[in-house]
């Protein structure tokens, strides 16, 4: 058997006097692809950054082959210190490497390398970190969270590339596709220890619940043994002292065993205020349509909406996703088309941008606004703290700054908040975002109860599977959508592609070569009579002339398909956007022209 490339053994570390590591391990092995799971907070990012030798543990064992390389991507990335973009992504290679790599990645994640990295978006810093890790194309790869902020086209293309890559991956991640693609090993951190399963992520959860289901017969075993012996302690007939003693001594530690034992962490206890029924119809659109800058967002847009849906709003970012869906809610006016909104609605929204968030107000008065101890639900009252104990807060953390919180416990907090208010639309922007599995189960739970109507903005693809009625989605860059039954994965079944396939195919094909009309001229050839020299000359030259102007369009859709483009360059965005409709005015003259010269041969 090969030796690892990476070896770190019983490590321990604790956070002031509570232990978050007690005896974890990860081994990663020659292109070995590992996912790392668990609770919030259970530590997965801490023995990540330790493998990658960011952070020292308090005691452990930490091997690594000599000459074998590592690259990490952190969570949240820093480009401070670098004057590009380039030369953060440049920074990561070493001699040897290839120095165009980084730039080529660049440029496929839609940034040109020169961008201020002060400027930047959450997702631009993420895919500008990704080029920064990948390329060097290292030994190991630890990903932390590699898909948040991404929008779809890109996971489906970070996802695609890391297949063919040769390197040992180590993943921490809440998208369940995306595990149960990539993965073939799975760590899973639980109570500060680790366990090590040889399959997929897809057969963790059966794994997970067998443990628990194992550790529940141990601790009947060991309360039973305990009873019998303190029924000797009290019944048992006298024996010789010294026995007796050990037999104390045994209860003793069969009591502390039972004590120390720690079971699995709390689950989040959700339950969505409701307020009072809405009428059947929650929105209806006919023809709405809205433009920025002249570039158009939506057009000619109609659906219905009705109690009880669950609607998935999916496309690149920057389509145009919460545009349509605070058209839809009412928030914004469209330019053209009407809106009309059912009666008695009762909105809530989740904000995963944690604006509504004051980093400095402390949980309880974030939970509650600063109006005392109580949180009100529905017609009942409940304690601020016994409510977020529901979602795993602990009473210690009462008086904690929310800008102290991670990403997790900043998610649920919102989600406490949201649910604690009477409603019946819920508007969930990114709702996943942070979340770990099991919470999110929890969520997806909630909202498959929710007697409610359910908006959706995610690029969560398991998610939408397991949520969605019909998913609403960005057809093309003229502000076309399309709305289809089901989730994520029956969208793409009745597209024949996804978001970034369906475009890339559109790009790449030879522009409507079966649909082209040059056969039918052809086959027109013996039947000109009808027409005269000049008329036939065009007949035949129109097919060709089409045909470049398709290949044009084709070409300048492809550009279109950088999501950043219209950030990092208006005005090529805009001659772009102009010379597609200009191409597509002069085919529609062309194909007019082909028909009327078809007519005329045919009846001569």
């Amino acid at each position: 058997m090969a030796p690892p490339l990476l070896h770190v053994r019983d490590i321990h570390l604790n956070f002031g006097t509570t232990p978050l590591l007690s005896g974890a391990e990860l081994q990663v092995g020659e292109g070995e692809r590992i996912c790392l799971v668990g609770r919030n907070g259970s530590g997965k990012s801490t023995l990540l950054k330790i493998a990658a030798g960011l952070t020292e543990p308090d005691k452990g064992e930490y091997f690594l082959q000599p000459g074998r390389t590592i690259r990490y991507l952190p969570q949240e990335p820093d480009l401070s210190g670098y004057p590009t973009v380039l030369a953060y992504a440049e920074g990561g290679l070493a001699p040897g490497d290839d120095q165009y790599r980084a730039k080529y990645l660049l440029e496929i994640l839609g940034l040109t390398g020169d961008e201020d990295p002060a400027t930047l978006s959450g997702g631009e810093a993420k895919r500008a970190a990704i080029a920064r890790a990948l390329a060097p194309e290292p030994d190991i790869l630890l990903l932390d969270e590699p898909t948040n902020h991404l929008d779809l086209p890109v996971i489906e293309w970070l996802e695609s590339e890391l297949k063919q890559m040769k390197s040992a991956i180590v993943l921490i991640s809440h998208d369940r596709r995306f595990l149960e693609n990539l993965s073939r090993v799975t760590y899973w951190i639980d109570r500060g220890i680790s366990r090590r399963m040889d399959q997929g992520f897809a057969k963790f959860e059966e794994w997970r619940d067998k443990v628990f289901e194992e550790e529940e017969k141990e601790q009947s075993r060991l309360n039973e043994k305990i009873r019998q012996e303190e029924h000797w302690m009290v019944y048992g007939v006298t024996a010789r002292r010294k026995r007796n003693m050990r037999r104390v001594r045994e209860l003793a530690e069969l009591r502390q065993k039972r004590k120390e034992h720690k079971g699995p962490q709390g689950t989040v206890k959700m339950a969505a205020t409701e307020g009072d029924i809405s009428g059947k119809l929650v929105s209806e659109a006919k023809g709405i349509g809205k433009t920025y800058e002249e570039r158009p967002i939506v057009k000619n847009f109609s659906t219905r909406i009705l109690r009880g849906d669950r609607i998935g709003f999916v496309g690149p970012n920057g389509a145009g996703k919460t545009t349509l869906l605070k058209m839809l809610t009412g928030e914004l006016a469209p330019d053209t088309g009407t809106v009309r909104l059912g009666a008695n609605l009762q909105m809530i929204t989740l904000d995963q941008k944690r604006e509504k968030l004051d980093p400095n107000d402390t949980l309880v008065n974030a939970m509650t606004g600063g109006s005392g101890d109580m949180v009100i639900l529905g017609d009942t009252s409940k304690h601020v703290m016994s409510y977020l104990k529901d979602f795993l807060f602990k009473p210690e953390q009462a008086r904690t700054p929310v800008r102290v919180l991670s990403g997790g416990e900043r998610g649920r907090l919102l989600l406490a908040r949201a649910l604690a208010a009477p409603s019946n639309l819920m508007v969930l922007d990114e709702p996943t975002n942070d979340l770990d599995l099991e919470t999110l189960d929890l969520l997806q739970e909630l909202i498959s109860d929710y007697p409610g109507t359910v908006l959706l903005v995610s690029h969560d693809r398991d998610f939408l599977d397991r949520i969605c009625t019909s998913v609403i989605t960005m057809e093309d860059e003229s502000g076309n959508w399309g709305e289809y039954a089901g989730g994520y994965t029956d969208m793409v079944r009745q597209r024949g592609e996804g978001v970034q396939a369906r475009k890339a195919a559109k790009a790449d094909k030879p522009a409507k070569e079966d649909k082209s009309p040059a056969p039918a001229a052809a086959k027109k050839e013996d039947k000109k009579s009808g027409l005269n020299f000049t008329q036939a000359h065009r007949l035949k030259a129109i097919p060709g002339e089409m045909e470049k102007l398709e290949a044009k369009i084709a070409k300048a859709q492809k550009e279109l398909e950088d999501p950043n483009l219209f950030s990092s360059n208006p005005d090529r965005f805009h001659k772009v956007t102009n010379a597609i409709g200009k191409f597509q005015e002069e085919l529609g003259a062309l194909e007019e022209e082909w028909l009327e010269l078809e007519m005329l041969a045919d009846e001569g």
